[in-house]
């Protein structure tokens, strides 16, 4: 193995020669040998939008040559297009302001930056504090970055996958809106209704989450840019953070701002933590459908069994011929990660301290995991279970036929106690409820046809 000396205000330390990073992301590297959660590659991606919008600035400004604001974004590009994944190593579990993966970027963008500038002939050095970090610190490009990932993470993962399974569910609620089916209450039996009623349930949930979800992410379009250390903006022209907020929104397509107050933008993250609580809501309901659909289809014979779902692979290593609901087993598994992360993102977020929150990077890795990981379960669970739901018709028919349930259209005949006795009789006896009606005395077989029929009591 070769190595290349490096230099850093601490001293000298030894890198391998063929990676792009310098002291800095080194010493990282070697205190910090914590776990297997890397740095979120959607946050390299945006600190690279950044690193690019703030070159850009700078040079507006007259404080960066337009030779060493070409390099810069042209580094930065290919960092965008994924050329150097492998040059950004480090962990999650680093300095809380995220300093060291700031600064993983300035070295890495300052040496490529510098190989550029050499093939051009150009006889200019980036610095990458000097020229890559100018008019920034690291305690508000971090949370820029933060805040660009997660709004575009939501947009264009979160966001998508729920109007597909969104979809889904419309069509399937078409599908079955004549397939009377008993309701069902704590777990016991209830009222009729249609199976594309219940299913027009889970759709709103998905429509309701999503609205909340779009609101929600909308207080994090505002950047911490321009606060630089403290707030105060030391440093940094007055113009600098709406200039960079008004490039990045240029380059990737969605609008940010300048955050009115820096001092706050550098010491709350209040706003992930309010979006994330939509996103929590949104796995609330994923948990509520996932677990329906297993409980629909439950069986095939000695389960409710109403539903069927695509038999995906074999579910057991022992027991032949059966087949097990998995993706609704992975989206409620998912579901508990991100009400985990929930917990971890507020936590994290009330230990701002003075002028700096010093949690950054674990908020941003929980909140960027819940999104994938959300957008990624839903997909599946679309493809590979909901868009495959079929009604067992001769089930539920059944069901419904043998519901004690069916009793509450008595009510505004005979009324509610008098309905509840020949409800209980017929329970006890094991009898047809119309049987224990007409033994009851308090109607007729024919009233019974007349008042009790299921297709009058799901609202329509």
């Amino acid at each position: 193995m070769q190595y290349r000396t490096e230099k850093d205000t601490i001293g000298e330390i030894q890198v391998e020669a063929d990676k792009m990073w310098g002291a800095q992301t080194q010493r990282s590297v070697q205190n910090f040998a914590i776990g297997t959660e890397r740095m979120p590659h959607e946050v390299v991606i945006a600190f690279a939008q950044l690193k690019k919008a703030a070159a850009k600035a700078n040079h507006k400004l007259g404080k960066l040559s337009e030779a060493k604001m070409t390099a810069i974004e042209t580094a930065a590009n290919e960092v965008i297009e994924g050329k150097w994944n492998d040059h950004f190593p480090l962990v999650v579990w680093q300095t809380g302001s995220g300093t060291q993966s700031n600064m993983n970027m300035n070295e890495v963008l300052a040496r490529r930056g510098n190989e550029i500038l050499a093939e051009q002939g150009s006889e200019e050095k980036l610095h990458p504090n000097d020229d890559v970090n100018m008019s920034q610190s690291s305690n508000d490009t971090y949370p820029t970055a933060m805040h660009v990932a997660g709004v575009l993470a939501v947009t264009e993962n979160l966001i998508p996958a729920i109007q597909k399974l969104k979809a889904t569910l419309a069509q399937k609620s078409e599908e079955f809106d004549n397939v009377i089916k008993i309701g069902r209450t704590h777990l016991q039996d209830a009222t009729p209704l249609t199976l594309g009623q219940e299913i027009s349930g889970w759709k709103h949930m998905l429509e309701k989450s999503e609205r909340m979800i779009r609101e929600s992410v909308e207080h994090m379009r505002e950047l911490a840019i321009g606060g630089t250390a403290v707030g105060t903006g030391i440093n940094a022209d007055p113009t600098f953070g709406p200039s960079v907020a008004e490039f990045i929104s240029e380059a990737v397509g969605a609008p940010f701002t300048s955050a009115e107050n820096k001092f706050h933008a550098l010491t709350s993250h209040d706003e992930m933590v309010y979006a994330h609580g939509a996103i929590k809501a949104l796995a609330a309901d994923a948990m509520k459908i996932a677990n329906d659909v297993r409980w629909l289809a439950s069986g095939p014979r000695s389960g409710i069994g109403e539903i069927t779902i695509p038999a995906n692979e074999p579910g057991s290593s022992i027991m032949p011929g059966k087949v097990n609901p998995t993706q609704s087993e992975a989206l409620t598994m998912v579901t508990v990660q991100v009400m985990g992360n929930d917990a971890a993102i507020g936590f994290a977020a009330s230990q701002g301290n003075f002028e700096l929150n010093v949690f950054k990077p674990v908020i941003a890795y929980n909140f960027l995991q819940s999104v994938r990981l959300l957008s990624d379960s839903l997909i599946s669970f679309n493809d590979h279970s909901a868009i495959g739901i079929e009604a067992n018709l001769d089930v539920i028919a059944n069901h419904v036929k043998n519901s004690l349930m069916l009793v509450t259209a008595l009510n505004p005949h005979i009324g509610y106690e008098k309905a509840a006795a020949i409800a209980k009789q017929a329970h006890a006896e094991g009898t047809t409820l119309k049987e224990s009606a007409v033994k009851s005395g308090h109607l007729t077989a024919e009233q019974f046809d007349e008042w009790v029929k299921a297709e009058n009591m799901v609202g329509r």
